[in-house]
């Protein structure tokens, strides 16, 4: 199998760039009149993957909101994997998982591994337990094509605490977390398969720096951004090219209620994502289809 890195790249090209998240929480069920049962959570998976997977280039189901139903939620959760892929899109499942030595190697087996039902293209990480804690999962995904997403700036205001703290050497954490992945990317080509979350309304809340809105240095990373924060969270696409100024053909814009909230009509769903994909076409200068 290529890269996960090359795969992104070739589903962003043909796609454009954006994810859509599949995040089946209770006030979005209400709203599409949908009960908070377990038919209610298949219903509203099946209608995003019909109207989406096979326009946008990755969704990213929410493990949390499939886990609340228990194992019969996990169950749904594997069809809508096994059904995104089939229509071509990629599966980042956002899992957020972080943990030490033979736990983080399940964590890593039961989601990296081809032989698990849960296979996915790529996950969600958190390196708070220190960079060296998640090898783990950047081997499995080495191992069998795979890619990790590491939360270095979120999109949530008390991140900055821990995340823009200084260490000995000057460096904030995200910097030291930015410079690891691009150390583990450097010799990928065409592109690293392990990413960074950096959230959309960073730039504001750091004042901008001479390399993009986030003030910290994205030039080395070689991989993917994950960029949430879009909609609800307060940050617009006119927000993308400074915060992530220099980066081109690898920010990854995401989406969830803002492109969900148009369901349960699969026409509403596909217009929501196409208007969220022309205004990241447009200002990440991606060419029009």
């Amino acid at each position: 199998m290529d890269s996960f890195g090359a795969r992104l790249m070739r589903a962003m090209d043909e796609r454009g760039p954006l994810c859509v998240g599949i995040d089946p929480h209770s006030t979005l069920l209400s709203r599409w009149g949908l009960p908070f049962t377990l038919e209610g959570l298949r219903s509203f998976c099946n209608t995003v993957v019909n109207a989406l997977a096979d326009q946008v280039p990755v969704l990213k189901p929410q493990s949390a909101f499939f886990e609340r139903f228990g194992s019969a939620g996990i169950a749904v959760l594997e069809s809508t994997i096994r059904q995104c892929r089939a229509r071509g899109a990629l599966v980042l499942l956002d899992v957020k998982r972080g943990d030490i030595g033979s736990t983080a190697q399940a964590y890593a087996q039961a989601y990296l591994n081809p032989a698990s039902p849960l296979h996915v293209d790529a996950i969600t990480v958190s390196p708070y337990l220190g960079f060296g804690a998640i090898s783990p999962f950047l081997d499995e995904a080495d191992a069998y094509g795979g890619g990790v997403f590491v939360l270095a700036m979120t999109s949530n205001p008390d991140g900055a605490q821990v995340q823009h703290a200084r260490t000995q050497d000057g460096r904030t954490v995200a910097q030291t977390l930015l410079d690891d992945i691009a150390a583990r990317n450097e010799r990928a080509r065409p592109l690293g398969s392990v990413g960074a979350v950096i959230g959309a309304t960073t730039g504001a809340a750091t004042g901008g720096g001479a390399t993009g809105g986030t003030g910290h240095d994205l030039s080395r990373l070689n991989g993917p951004v994950l960029a949430p924060g879009l909609g609800a969270q307060g940050a617009i696409p006119a927000d993308l090219p400074t915060v992530f100024a220099g980066l081109k053909g690898v920010v990854l814009p995401s989406y969830s209620r803002e492109v969900l909230a148009h369901g349960p009509s699969v026409v509403g769903l596909r217009e929501a994502a196409a208007r969220s994909l022309a205004e990241c076409r447009k200002v990440l200068n991606y060419p029009a289809l």
